[in-house]
Protein backbone atom coordinates (compact mmCIF):
# COMPACT_ATOMS: atom_id res chain seq x y z
CA UNK A 1 0.00 0.00 0.00
CA UNK A 2 1.51 3.33 -1.02
CA UNK A 3 1.18 6.50 1.03
CA UNK A 4 -1.71 7.92 -1.01
CA UNK A 5 -3.70 4.67 -0.76
CA UNK A 6 -2.99 4.56 2.97
CA UNK A 7 -4.49 8.00 3.47
CA UNK A 8 -7.52 7.23 1.32
CA UNK A 9 -8.23 4.02 3.18
CA UNK A 10 -8.61 5.81 6.48
CA UNK A 11 -9.80 9.27 5.51
CA UNK A 12 -8.59 10.45 8.86
CA UNK A 13 -4.98 9.43 8.76
CA UNK A 14 -5.75 5.82 9.81
CA UNK A 15 -6.08 2.69 7.71
CA UNK A 16 -9.21 0.68 8.41
CA UNK A 17 -9.38 -2.93 7.29
CA UNK A 18 -12.68 -4.62 6.56
CA UNK A 19 -14.10 -7.84 7.96
CA UNK A 20 -17.29 -9.19 6.51
CA UNK A 21 -18.15 -5.78 5.10
CA UNK A 22 -17.55 -4.01 8.42
CA UNK A 23 -14.53 -2.11 9.64
CA UNK A 24 -12.62 -4.67 11.70
CA UNK A 25 -12.37 -2.31 14.64
CA UNK A 26 -16.15 -2.13 14.92
CA UNK A 27 -17.24 -5.62 13.88
CA UNK A 28 -18.41 -6.34 17.43
CA UNK A 29 -20.02 -2.95 18.08
CA UNK A 30 -23.67 -3.91 18.02
CA UNK A 31 -24.93 -0.52 19.11
CA UNK A 32 -28.62 0.30 19.34
CA UNK A 33 -29.34 3.26 17.09
CA UNK A 34 -32.13 5.81 16.80
CA UNK A 35 -32.65 8.38 14.05
CA UNK A 36 -34.49 11.68 14.47
CA UNK A 37 -35.40 13.04 11.04
CA UNK A 38 -35.86 10.39 8.34
CA UNK A 39 -35.58 12.61 5.28
CA UNK A 40 -32.94 12.63 2.56
CA UNK A 41 -29.73 13.04 4.57
CA UNK A 42 -31.03 11.25 7.63
CA UNK A 43 -31.34 8.02 5.64
CA UNK A 44 -28.12 8.73 3.74
CA UNK A 45 -26.10 8.97 6.97
CA UNK A 46 -27.88 6.07 8.65
CA UNK A 47 -27.24 3.72 5.73
CA UNK A 48 -23.53 4.58 5.78
CA UNK A 49 -23.43 3.69 9.48
CA UNK A 50 -25.14 0.36 8.73
CA UNK A 51 -22.43 -0.29 6.12
CA UNK A 52 -19.49 0.09 8.52
CA UNK A 53 -20.75 -1.52 11.76
CA UNK A 54 -23.30 -4.19 12.75
CA UNK A 55 -25.56 -1.73 14.51
CA UNK A 56 -29.24 -2.39 15.17
CA UNK A 57 -31.52 0.46 14.18
CA UNK A 58 -34.32 0.16 16.72
CA UNK A 59 -36.04 3.56 16.58
CA UNK A 60 -36.99 6.11 13.93
CA UNK A 61 -38.68 9.44 14.55
CA UNK A 62 -40.24 11.92 12.15
CA UNK A 63 -43.16 14.33 12.21
CA UNK A 64 -44.11 13.08 8.73
CA UNK A 65 -45.78 9.71 9.34
CA UNK A 66 -45.54 8.70 5.70
CA UNK A 67 -41.82 9.45 5.57
CA UNK A 68 -41.03 7.57 8.77
CA UNK A 69 -43.06 4.53 7.66
CA UNK A 70 -41.19 4.40 4.35
CA UNK A 71 -37.87 4.77 6.16
CA UNK A 72 -38.73 1.86 8.49
CA UNK A 73 -39.34 -0.39 5.48
CA UNK A 74 -36.04 0.67 3.91
CA UNK A 75 -34.08 0.11 7.12
CA UNK A 76 -35.51 -3.39 7.46
CA UNK A 77 -34.09 -4.28 4.06
CA UNK A 78 -30.68 -2.79 4.84
CA UNK A 79 -29.82 -3.97 8.34
CA UNK A 80 -28.62 -7.48 9.17
CA UNK A 81 -31.49 -8.40 11.47
CA UNK A 82 -34.09 -7.39 8.83
CA UNK A 83 -36.19 -6.08 11.73
CA UNK A 84 -38.37 -3.04 11.25
CA UNK A 85 -37.58 -0.26 13.74
CA UNK A 86 -40.14 1.27 16.08
CA UNK A 87 -41.50 4.57 14.80
CA UNK A 88 -42.34 7.78 16.64
CA UNK A 89 -43.73 11.22 15.85
CA UNK A 90 -42.15 12.92 18.89
CA UNK A 91 -38.43 12.58 19.63
CA UNK A 92 -39.11 13.00 23.35
CA UNK A 93 -41.12 9.79 23.41
CA UNK A 94 -38.36 7.97 21.56
CA UNK A 95 -35.65 9.17 23.91
CA UNK A 96 -37.77 8.46 26.98
CA UNK A 97 -37.08 4.75 26.39
CA UNK A 98 -33.40 5.39 27.27
CA UNK A 99 -32.35 2.29 25.35
CA UNK A 100 -30.28 3.89 22.59
CA UNK A 101 -26.49 3.90 22.39
CA UNK A 102 -26.33 6.24 19.38
CA UNK A 103 -28.76 8.91 18.19
CA UNK A 104 -28.52 10.62 14.81
CA UNK A 105 -30.09 14.10 14.76
CA UNK A 106 -30.99 14.83 11.13
CA UNK A 107 -33.80 17.35 11.52
CA UNK A 108 -34.10 20.81 9.99
CA UNK A 109 -31.67 23.21 11.68
CA UNK A 110 -34.19 24.79 14.06
CA UNK A 111 -34.61 21.44 15.82
CA UNK A 112 -30.94 20.48 16.22
CA UNK A 113 -30.35 21.96 19.66
CA UNK A 114 -33.35 20.61 21.56
CA UNK A 115 -33.07 17.13 20.07
CA UNK A 116 -29.30 16.85 20.57
CA UNK A 117 -29.43 18.07 24.18
CA UNK A 118 -32.24 15.67 25.04
CA UNK A 119 -30.34 12.82 23.38
CA UNK A 120 -27.17 13.32 25.44
CA UNK A 121 -29.31 13.60 28.58
CA UNK A 122 -30.76 10.19 27.73
CA UNK A 123 -27.25 8.71 27.76
CA UNK A 124 -26.68 8.41 24.02
CA UNK A 125 -23.69 9.45 21.97
CA UNK A 126 -24.83 11.74 19.18
CA UNK A 127 -24.21 12.45 15.51
CA UNK A 128 -25.72 15.82 14.64
CA UNK A 129 -26.10 17.56 11.31
CA UNK A 130 -24.46 20.87 10.59
CA UNK A 131 -24.83 23.70 11.39
CA UNK A 132 -25.14 22.82 15.03
CA UNK A 133 -27.90 25.38 15.55
CA UNK A 134 -29.83 28.38 14.26
CA UNK A 135 -28.49 30.76 16.91
CA UNK A 136 -25.31 31.22 18.91
CA UNK A 137 -26.67 30.46 22.38
CA UNK A 138 -28.14 27.16 21.18
CA UNK A 139 -24.70 26.07 20.03
CA UNK A 140 -23.11 27.12 23.30
CA UNK A 141 -25.73 25.13 25.22
CA UNK A 142 -25.15 22.07 23.02
CA UNK A 143 -21.44 22.14 23.79
CA UNK A 144 -22.14 22.54 27.50
CA UNK A 145 -24.55 19.58 27.44
CA UNK A 146 -22.10 17.31 25.62
CA UNK A 147 -19.41 18.02 28.19
CA UNK A 148 -21.75 17.85 31.22
CA UNK A 149 -23.12 14.45 30.28
CA UNK A 150 -19.76 13.20 28.99
CA UNK A 151 -21.09 12.12 25.62
CA UNK A 152 -19.28 11.82 22.29
CA UNK A 153 -20.83 14.19 19.75
CA UNK A 154 -19.76 14.18 16.11
CA UNK A 155 -20.96 17.01 13.84
CA UNK A 156 -21.50 16.03 10.22
CA UNK A 157 -18.92 18.39 8.77
CA UNK A 158 -17.62 15.41 6.83
CA UNK A 159 -15.06 17.32 4.78
CA UNK A 160 -12.77 16.49 7.72
CA UNK A 161 -13.06 12.81 6.75
CA UNK A 162 -13.16 13.17 2.96
CA UNK A 163 -10.36 10.93 1.62
CA UNK A 164 -8.97 13.21 -1.09
CA UNK A 165 -9.15 16.25 1.24
CA UNK A 166 -7.32 14.35 3.98
CA UNK A 167 -4.70 13.60 1.34
CA UNK A 168 -4.47 17.29 0.37
CA UNK A 169 -4.08 18.29 4.01
CA UNK A 170 -1.42 15.67 4.70
CA UNK A 171 0.49 15.84 1.42
CA UNK A 172 0.27 19.54 0.49
CA UNK A 173 -0.49 21.70 3.51
CA UNK A 174 1.27 19.88 6.36
CA UNK A 175 4.63 19.52 4.50
CA UNK A 176 4.54 23.29 3.81
CA UNK A 177 4.23 23.09 0.03
CA UNK A 178 2.07 26.25 0.01
CA UNK A 179 4.53 28.28 2.07
CA UNK A 180 3.04 31.04 4.20
CA UNK A 181 -0.75 31.04 3.87
CA UNK A 182 -2.44 34.40 4.39
CA UNK A 183 -5.54 34.38 2.22
CA UNK A 184 -8.31 31.87 1.51
CA UNK A 185 -11.34 32.23 -0.74
CA UNK A 186 -14.34 29.99 -0.11
CA UNK A 187 -17.42 30.04 -2.30
CA UNK A 188 -20.64 28.50 -3.53
CA UNK A 189 -22.17 29.33 -6.89
CA UNK A 190 -24.81 26.60 -6.96
CA UNK A 191 -28.18 27.89 -8.09
CA UNK A 192 -29.80 26.19 -5.11
CA UNK A 193 -32.11 28.90 -3.76
CA UNK A 194 -35.80 28.19 -4.34
CA UNK A 195 -37.19 30.27 -7.19
CA UNK A 196 -40.82 29.35 -6.57
CA UNK A 197 -43.11 32.38 -6.48
CA UNK A 198 -46.23 32.82 -4.37
CA UNK A 199 -48.32 31.85 -7.39
CA UNK A 200 -46.28 28.66 -7.83
CA UNK A 201 -46.17 27.85 -4.10
CA UNK A 202 -49.25 29.40 -2.46
CA UNK A 203 -50.09 29.00 1.20
CA UNK A 204 -52.12 25.84 1.72
CA UNK A 205 -53.11 23.42 4.44
CA UNK A 206 -50.24 21.07 5.26
CA UNK A 207 -50.59 17.48 4.03
CA UNK A 208 -52.34 15.09 6.41
CA UNK A 209 -49.20 13.02 6.89
CA UNK A 210 -47.28 16.03 8.30
CA UNK A 211 -47.64 17.29 11.88
CA UNK A 212 -46.87 20.87 10.93
CA UNK A 213 -47.25 22.18 14.46
CA UNK A 214 -44.52 19.81 15.66
CA UNK A 215 -42.46 20.38 12.52
CA UNK A 216 -42.43 24.12 13.27
CA UNK A 217 -41.62 23.55 16.94
CA UNK A 218 -39.69 26.48 18.46
CA UNK A 219 -39.54 28.41 15.16
CA UNK A 220 -42.04 31.14 14.24
CA UNK A 221 -45.28 29.76 12.87
CA UNK A 222 -45.61 30.49 9.15
CA UNK A 223 -48.45 29.47 6.84
CA UNK A 224 -47.52 26.20 5.16
CA UNK A 225 -46.44 26.07 1.52
CA UNK A 226 -44.93 23.23 -0.48
CA UNK A 227 -41.43 24.74 -0.40
CA UNK A 228 -41.17 24.08 3.32
CA UNK A 229 -41.42 20.29 3.33
CA UNK A 230 -39.66 18.17 2.34
CA UNK A 231 -36.10 19.41 1.80
CA UNK A 232 -36.54 23.03 0.70
CA UNK A 233 -37.07 24.59 4.14
CA UNK A 234 -33.63 26.24 3.90
CA UNK A 235 -35.30 28.85 1.67
CA UNK A 236 -36.55 30.51 4.86
CA UNK A 237 -34.44 32.15 7.55
CA UNK A 238 -36.96 31.10 10.19
CA UNK A 239 -35.60 27.55 10.04
CA UNK A 240 -31.91 28.09 9.35
CA UNK A 241 -29.22 30.55 8.29
CA UNK A 242 -29.54 30.49 4.53
CA UNK A 243 -26.72 29.45 2.27
CA UNK A 244 -24.11 30.70 4.75
CA UNK A 245 -25.52 28.27 7.33
CA UNK A 246 -25.73 25.48 4.77
CA UNK A 247 -22.72 25.72 2.47
CA UNK A 248 -20.33 28.28 3.97
CA UNK A 249 -20.05 26.36 7.22
CA UNK A 250 -18.79 23.30 5.33
CA UNK A 251 -16.03 25.19 3.53
CA UNK A 252 -15.12 27.34 6.54
CA UNK A 253 -14.90 24.25 8.74
CA UNK A 254 -12.78 22.48 6.13
CA UNK A 255 -10.35 25.40 6.02
CA UNK A 256 -10.21 25.64 9.82
CA UNK A 257 -9.39 21.93 10.00
CA UNK A 258 -6.82 22.04 7.21
CA UNK A 259 -5.03 25.09 8.64
CA UNK A 260 -5.57 24.40 12.36
CA UNK A 261 -7.54 27.60 12.90
CA UNK A 262 -9.67 28.45 15.91
CA UNK A 263 -12.47 31.01 16.08
CA UNK A 264 -12.18 34.15 13.93
CA UNK A 265 -11.64 37.33 15.90
CA UNK A 266 -13.73 39.50 13.59
CA UNK A 267 -16.55 38.75 11.17
CA UNK A 268 -18.10 41.06 8.59
CA UNK A 269 -20.66 40.40 5.89
CA UNK A 270 -22.77 42.17 3.29
CA UNK A 271 -25.42 41.00 0.89
CA UNK A 272 -29.13 40.55 0.36
CA UNK A 273 -31.75 39.62 -2.20
CA UNK A 274 -30.41 41.42 -5.25
CA UNK A 275 -31.66 39.38 -8.21
CA UNK A 276 -34.27 36.74 -7.38
CA UNK A 277 -36.83 39.10 -5.93
CA UNK A 278 -39.94 37.22 -7.11
CA UNK A 279 -39.13 34.08 -5.14
CA UNK A 280 -40.87 33.34 -1.84
CA UNK A 281 -37.47 32.56 -0.33
CA UNK A 282 -36.25 35.13 2.19
CA UNK A 283 -32.59 34.10 2.30
CA UNK A 284 -29.90 36.10 0.51
CA UNK A 285 -29.16 35.33 -3.12
CA UNK A 286 -25.88 37.27 -2.97
CA UNK A 287 -23.55 37.52 0.02
CA UNK A 288 -19.92 37.93 0.96
CA UNK A 289 -18.36 37.43 4.39
CA UNK A 290 -14.88 37.91 5.77
CA UNK A 291 -13.61 35.83 8.69
CA UNK A 292 -10.47 37.35 10.19
CA UNK A 293 -7.80 35.19 11.82
CA UNK A 294 -4.27 36.26 12.83
CA UNK A 295 -2.45 37.20 9.60
CA UNK A 296 -5.10 35.35 7.58
CA UNK A 297 -8.47 36.27 6.11
CA UNK A 298 -11.00 33.73 4.87
CA UNK A 299 -13.43 35.34 2.41
CA UNK A 300 -16.75 33.72 1.52
CA UNK A 301 -18.88 34.49 -1.56
CA UNK A 302 -22.15 32.99 -2.70
CA UNK A 303 -24.40 33.80 -5.61
CA UNK A 304 -27.44 31.75 -6.60
CA UNK A 305 -27.51 33.32 -10.05
CA UNK A 306 -25.03 33.77 -12.90
CA UNK A 307 -21.99 31.68 -13.71
CA UNK A 308 -19.25 30.36 -11.44
CA UNK A 309 -15.82 32.01 -11.99
CA UNK A 310 -14.25 28.54 -12.12
CA UNK A 311 -16.77 25.96 -13.40
CA UNK A 312 -14.59 23.13 -12.06
CA UNK A 313 -14.78 24.54 -8.54
CA UNK A 314 -18.29 25.96 -8.00
CA UNK A 315 -18.33 25.04 -4.28
CA UNK A 316 -14.81 25.13 -3.00
CA UNK A 317 -11.90 26.64 -1.12
CA UNK A 318 -8.89 28.22 -2.78
CA UNK A 319 -5.98 28.44 -0.34
CA UNK A 320 -3.22 30.88 -1.30
CA UNK A 321 0.35 30.58 -0.08
CA UNK A 322 3.49 32.37 -1.24
CA UNK A 323 4.70 29.08 -2.77
CA UNK A 324 1.52 27.92 -4.46
CA UNK A 325 -2.24 27.53 -4.51
CA UNK A 326 -4.47 24.67 -3.38
CA UNK A 327 -7.96 24.35 -4.88
CA UNK A 328 -10.18 21.96 -2.93
CA UNK A 329 -13.77 20.79 -3.34
CA UNK A 330 -15.97 17.82 -2.53
CA UNK A 331 -15.01 16.33 -5.89
CA UNK A 332 -11.27 16.90 -6.17
CA UNK A 333 -8.22 19.00 -5.37
CA UNK A 334 -5.36 20.55 -7.35
CA UNK A 335 -2.06 21.88 -6.04
CA UNK A 336 -0.46 24.42 -8.38
CA UNK A 337 3.05 25.58 -7.41
CA UNK A 338 3.88 29.27 -7.72
CA UNK A 339 4.76 30.19 -11.31
CA UNK A 340 3.30 26.99 -12.78
CA UNK A 341 0.16 26.57 -14.88
CA UNK A 342 -0.44 22.88 -14.35
CA UNK A 343 -1.10 21.05 -11.07
CA UNK A 344 1.83 19.25 -9.48
CA UNK A 345 -0.54 17.13 -7.39
CA UNK A 346 -4.21 16.26 -7.76
CA UNK A 347 -6.77 13.97 -6.18
CA UNK A 348 -10.37 12.93 -6.74
CA UNK A 349 -13.27 11.76 -4.63
CA UNK A 350 -13.05 8.11 -3.62
CA UNK A 351 -15.85 6.00 -5.13
CA UNK A 352 -16.25 2.56 -3.51
CA UNK A 353 -18.83 0.78 -5.67
CA UNK A 354 -16.93 -2.50 -5.65
CA UNK A 355 -16.96 -2.65 -1.87
CA UNK A 356 -20.41 -1.12 -1.42
CA UNK A 357 -22.39 -1.96 -4.59
CA UNK A 358 -25.64 -0.88 -2.92
CA UNK A 359 -24.46 2.73 -3.30
CA UNK A 360 -25.01 2.56 -7.05
CA UNK A 361 -28.79 2.47 -6.91
CA UNK A 362 -29.49 4.33 -3.69
CA UNK A 363 -31.95 7.12 -4.38
CA UNK A 364 -30.50 10.65 -4.05
CA UNK A 365 -27.15 9.44 -2.66
CA UNK A 366 -24.33 11.83 -3.51
CA UNK A 367 -21.95 9.18 -4.80
CA UNK A 368 -18.84 11.31 -4.29
CA UNK A 369 -19.72 11.91 -0.62
CA UNK A 370 -20.54 8.35 0.45
CA UNK A 371 -16.93 7.42 1.23
CA UNK A 372 -16.53 10.57 3.32
CA UNK A 373 -19.61 9.80 5.41
CA UNK A 374 -18.42 6.24 5.98
CA UNK A 375 -15.03 7.49 7.13
CA UNK A 376 -16.72 10.08 9.35
CA UNK A 377 -18.86 7.33 10.88
CA UNK A 378 -15.76 5.21 11.51
CA UNK A 379 -14.14 8.15 13.25
CA UNK A 380 -17.30 8.61 15.35
CA UNK A 381 -17.35 4.92 16.31
CA UNK A 382 -13.66 5.05 17.17
CA UNK A 383 -14.25 7.98 19.52
CA UNK A 384 -17.17 6.15 21.15
CA UNK A 385 -14.87 3.20 21.71
CA UNK A 386 -12.03 5.28 23.17
CA UNK A 387 -14.25 7.93 24.81
CA UNK A 388 -12.05 10.53 23.12
CA UNK A 389 -12.98 13.40 20.83
CA UNK A 390 -13.94 12.71 17.21
CA UNK A 391 -12.45 14.69 14.32
CA UNK A 392 -15.56 16.89 14.15
CA UNK A 393 -16.13 17.13 17.88
CA UNK A 394 -19.07 19.29 18.93
CA UNK A 395 -16.69 22.13 19.88
CA UNK A 396 -15.33 22.27 16.33
CA UNK A 397 -18.83 22.22 14.85
CA UNK A 398 -19.98 24.90 17.26
CA UNK A 399 -17.03 27.12 16.34
CA UNK A 400 -17.73 26.94 12.60
CA UNK A 401 -21.48 27.31 13.15
CA UNK A 402 -21.17 30.37 15.39
CA UNK A 403 -18.81 32.05 12.94
CA UNK A 404 -21.32 31.48 10.14
CA UNK A 405 -24.22 32.77 12.22
CA UNK A 406 -22.21 35.88 13.11
CA UNK A 407 -21.81 36.57 9.39
CA UNK A 408 -25.58 36.79 9.02
CA UNK A 409 -25.86 39.01 12.09
CA UNK A 410 -23.18 41.28 10.63
CA UNK A 411 -25.11 41.50 7.35
CA UNK A 412 -28.29 42.28 9.26
CA UNK A 413 -26.66 45.06 11.29
CA UNK A 414 -24.52 46.42 8.47
CA UNK A 415 -21.26 46.38 10.43
CA UNK A 416 -18.39 44.10 11.40
CA UNK A 417 -18.45 42.19 14.68
CA UNK A 418 -15.51 41.60 17.00
CA UNK A 419 -15.82 38.33 18.88
CA UNK A 420 -14.60 37.52 22.40
CA UNK A 421 -14.42 33.74 22.36
CA UNK A 422 -13.66 33.45 26.08
CA UNK A 423 -16.83 35.36 26.97
CA UNK A 424 -18.83 33.98 24.06
CA UNK A 425 -20.12 37.35 22.96
CA UNK A 426 -19.48 40.32 20.69
CA UNK A 427 -17.20 43.00 22.11
CA UNK A 428 -18.97 46.20 23.24
CA UNK A 429 -22.01 45.52 21.06
CA UNK A 430 -25.25 45.10 23.00
CA UNK A 431 -27.34 45.18 19.83
CA UNK A 432 -25.43 42.27 18.28
CA UNK A 433 -25.43 40.32 21.54
CA UNK A 434 -29.22 40.50 21.70
CA UNK A 435 -29.26 38.69 18.35
CA UNK A 436 -27.18 35.77 19.65
CA UNK A 437 -30.43 34.06 20.61
CA UNK A 438 -33.70 33.81 18.72
CA UNK A 439 -37.07 33.97 20.43
CA UNK A 440 -38.67 30.55 20.88
CA UNK A 441 -42.31 29.97 20.13
CA UNK A 442 -44.24 28.81 23.21
CA UNK A 443 -44.33 26.31 24.80
CA UNK A 444 -40.77 25.51 23.72
CA UNK A 445 -38.02 26.83 25.99
CA UNK A 446 -34.68 28.05 24.66
CA UNK A 447 -31.75 26.01 26.04
CA UNK A 448 -29.22 27.80 28.23
CA UNK A 449 -25.63 26.95 29.05
CA UNK A 450 -26.35 27.18 32.78
CA UNK A 451 -29.37 24.88 32.80
CA UNK A 452 -28.68 22.06 30.35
Amino acid sequence: MNRRDFVKAGAAGLAFSALGGYAAEFADQKKRVGLIGTGWYGKCDLFRLIQVAPVEVVSLCDVDNKMVAEAAEMVATRQVSKKKPRTYGDYRQMLKEKDLDIVLVETPDHWHALAMIEAVKSGADVWVQKPTSVDVVESQAMLAAARKYKRVVQVNTQRRSTPHLVEARNEVIKPGKLGKISHVEICCYYQMRSRATKAEAPDTQPPENLDYEMWTGPAPMRPYNKIVHPRSWRAFMEYGNGIVGDMCIHMLDMVRWMLDLGMPTKVSSAGGIYVQKESRANISDTQTATFEFPELNVVWTHRTWGAAPDPEYPWAAVIYGDKGVLKASVNKYDFIPQGKKDPAMSGKALIEHEKYPEDKNEKDLEQHVASAIRAHMKDFLGAIQSRGKPVADIEQGVTSSIASILANISMQLGRSLTWDNAKGECVHDDEANKLLRRPYRAPWVHPEVSTV
